[in-house]
């Protein structure tokens, strides 16, 4: 016993001696969230219970900074209590998982004087899992409400000249390394197990298969699959076969300005249905047959600019707009928008935000064959159009987009320990839609208010308690792709305990 604790001091002595000349770090996060459901992300059907769960993320992250070389490696567990029984044997899945392993190869720092003077003032690679957040993630960002959150195997450039950024970023996917795998086909991730079919009877994914988003019921006259259920926007269900972008940033004083061109190909799909017979039911699971020879190539370019009013930073302007252009995932040609705008304004414990986002959707009564429903790409739509996550996240997005006006207001203690925010959305199609029948529907989709507060117990452990509520319009139900009546008032409420021990820190 004395031995182990010998070694054991020795080994903590030896990271604290390196800490100082190699600047290590370890920090920890357990977040473990509840949440009462009900209508959270869709409409309830008449006669749905609400629903209860408990999920959790434990994270621990490795980091290591030197003048030549950044390293760092998170580690992340995600589970739902009780997924799992007391005792597992091999047969239940795992869910530990690497969110982040990344080396940054810094080439060039005009800080450090042991670098060749060079022209940039400094140029680096990063290469591996790693998170993009760029902006105020509407296109990039690291998706970290969502437990599992977002990363991607990439490599990227990264330039810094005056005022100047610049990051350049490369990605290729691949299922396997098999010797005997044909070709560069990319099956795309998160296709679920089970679907279910038009008659809503459950069935085996097949396979090989992409299925609609939601499949049940949601057949339009003449059998063809309704546009509300193409897999979901956001990455939510496939992920791209190679990705490129270029970003570029400069500030002007109280003034920055980016540009965002990316570019994302999808391995081709052909639109397709499988029969399931279910006891006396036939019927049919609508998706997509993939690993068709080719790519579909998408490219989203625009600009972001933010800029502060006034010498004292009480008045803040932030507006973008961004185009999407060439072949969506499923094959079709694209030409869809978005954009945004906000006026804030913060003085002492309070701020207030207004503003307006819109995107770009289908018109039900156009001829058109081209898609004009613009995708969000791999973002944070948590962040923008209502924490209840009816749009543009894990639910999906609506055919005729989005508009959306809000308003926040947000309360900060002088002490910083306590923040309650208080915001409400209007939530419209940007384009006209009708039902099944052909009938007009209204524009309005309903409106949503979120009151989220924050409460800091110590350095490290924060509680976040969240209030949300909806009340829709008949013609959410269209939206959100329900063939059947569905409870017009939904609620959400959650509480969520955040620790994150920084476990070097003096």
């Amino acid at each position: 016993m004395k031995s182990k604790i010998i070694v054991v001091g020795l080994v903590f002595l030896t990271a604290t001696e390196v800490r100082c000349s190699a600047q290590l770090s370890l920090r920890g996060q357990l977040r473990v969230r509840s949440e009462f459901r009900d209508g959270y992300g869709t409409l309830e059907t008449a006669g749905s219970q609400p629903s209860m769960v408990i999920s959790q993320r434990a994270r621990l992250t490795f980091g290591y900074r030197s003048s030549r070389v950044v390293f760092q490696a998170t580690v992340q567990d995600v589970r739902d209590w009780g997924a799992d029984a007391s005792t597992i044997d091999n047969a239940d899945g795992a869910r530990l998982g690497v969110h982040e392993a990344w080396a940054e190869l810094i080439l060039a720092n005009s800080a450090d004087s042991s670098f060749t003077p060079s022209a940039m003032q400094y140029l680096s690679c990063r290469i591996g899992r790693q998170e993009l957040v760029y902006d105020d993630q509407r296109l990039l960002g690291n998706l970290d409400w969502l437990q599992q959150a977002r990363r991607h195997d990439a490599v990227v450039w990264k330039a810094v000249l005056h005022d100047w950024r610049a990051d350049l970023g490369l990605a290729f996917n691949q299922n396997t390394d098999a010797v005997n795998y044909n070709g560069t086909y990319y099956t795309p991730d998160n296709v679920p197990a089970f679907v279910k079919d038009n008659k809503g009877d459950l069935a085996p994914a097949p396979a090989g298969f992409v299925p609609l988003v939601n499949g049940a019921g949601f057949s339009a006259p003449g059998g063809k699959p309704l546009l509300a259920t193409v897999p979901g926007t956001n990455g939510a269900s496939q992920d791209y076969k190679s990705m490129q972008f270029l970003y570029v940033a400069k500030q002007f004083h109280r003034v920055r300005l980016s540009g965002l061109l990316l570019a994302d190909e999808f391995g081709r799909y052909g639109l397709d249905s499988v029969r399931n017979i279910a006891g006396k039911d036939t019927g049919y699971i609508y998706g997509w047959h993939f690993n068709r020879a080719g790519v579909n190539a998408r490219i989203t370019g625009g600009l972001y600019l933010t800029a502060d009013l006034d010498r004292a930073q009480h008045w803040r302007l932030a507006t973008g707009a961004y185009y999407q252009a060439g072949r969506n995932p499923a094959g079709s040609r694209l030409g869809a928008y978005t954009s945004t705008v906000s006026l804030s304004y913060s003085r002492g414990i309070f701020s207030y935000t207004a503003g307006w986002d819109y995107v770009s959707g289908n018109n039900a009564y156009s001829a058109s064959t081209s898609d004009h429903r613009f995708d969000p790409l791999y973002g944070t739509p948590h962040k923008f159009w209502g924490y209840m996550d009816y749009f543009y996240a894990g639910s999906g997005s609506a055919p005729g987009g989005l508009s959306n006006p809000f308003l926040k207001g947000k309360y900060n203690s002088s002490g910083g320990r306590f923040a309650v925010e208080l915001s409400y959305h209007y939530f419209a199609s940007a384009a006209e839609q009708k039902d099944q029948k052909g009938s007009a529907l209204s524009k309005y989709l309903g409106s949503e208010a979120d009151l989220i507060a924050n409460y800091n117990l110590n350095g490290c452990t924060t509680v976040e308690l969240g209030l949300c509520g909806l009340a829709a319009t008949p013609a959410m139900e269209y939206a959100k792709g329900i063939s059947g009546p569905a409870r017009l008032r939904s609620g959400w409420v959650y509480l969520q305990l955040n620790i994150q021990p920084d476990f070097l820190k003096r």
